[in-house]
């Protein structure tokens, strides 16, 4: 999300006898972007407060995230709670410190009975002409250290990543991609994506879900991809 500058400077008479009392400027106040990704494979619907604020209209369902919302940077309370159970009910209560026009992913993850956030700053850098950003988060609470392979290469897009671990965006050519999760030092496809990457766009891909799921629970480990410019 880009700040606009709404102030437009009004027409100045000058002469010879003009001093410094021009009025100064308005300010646009400054703002941190944040998202809030509920990657929780056991976890009902959420809401998110915002030093005691809600700041989510609809219920936030796994795996589904808020995009990003403007907050004011400094150090921020983020409460994430069961929707519909208000603010003392929080299940992660976490003090961010968000800069002035920076951008950050918090992810909910974890099973229900060990929920966290896990928080990363993302480098919306724009792509250079051709190319796409990547970067991979596991958050599949009972997967091991995995391998991001490239189907076409046999070759290790991202190596060794562990439970709440993430990469750096990492450029990429533009097109399509199958993507194989695989448990470090096996060539077993624990997950297998499909992604067509664009020309600058940037994307988050993370794996969700359980290795195994527990009884009554149908979020099998998976991959979600989020797009985010």
């Amino acid at each position: 999300m880009k700040l606009t500058l709404l102030a437009v400077l009004p027409t100045m008479v000058l002469t010879s006898a003009c001093d410094d009392d021009d009025e100064d400027m308005p300010t646009v106040e400054q703002k941190a972007n944040v998202m809030v990704v509920h990657a929780s494979p056991n976890a009902p619907t959420v809401d998110l407060y915002v030093d005691g604020a809600k700041v989510n209209n609809t219920a936030l369902a796994y795996p589904r995230n808020t995009g990003y919302l403007q907050v004011t940077p400094g150090s921020r309370n983020v409460k994430v709670t069961p929707s519909g159970s208000g603010v003392a009910s929080a299940v992660i209560d976490a003090n961010l410190t968000l800069a002035a026009n920076m951008n950050y992913s918090v992810f909910a993850a974890g099973p229900v009975n060990n929920i966290t956030a896990v928080v990363v700053e993302d480098n919306l850098t724009a792509p250079a002409a051709g190319r796409a950003h990547v970067r991979f988060i596991h958050l599949a609470p009972d997967a091991p250290n995995v391998d991001v392979v490239v189907q076409s290469t046999n070759a290790n897009l991202f190596s060794n990543i562990a439970f709440k671990g993430s990469t750096a965006f990492t450029p990429v050519n533009a097109g399509a991609y199958t993507l194989l999760v695989q448990p470090v030092g096996t060539d077993v496809n624990a997950v297998t994506a499909n992604v067509t990457l664009q020309g600058g766009k940037i994307y988050t891909i993370f794996a969700k879900g359980f290795l195994v799921p527990p009884a009554g629970n149908t979020n099998a480990l998976g991959a979600e991809v989020i797009v985010n410019n």
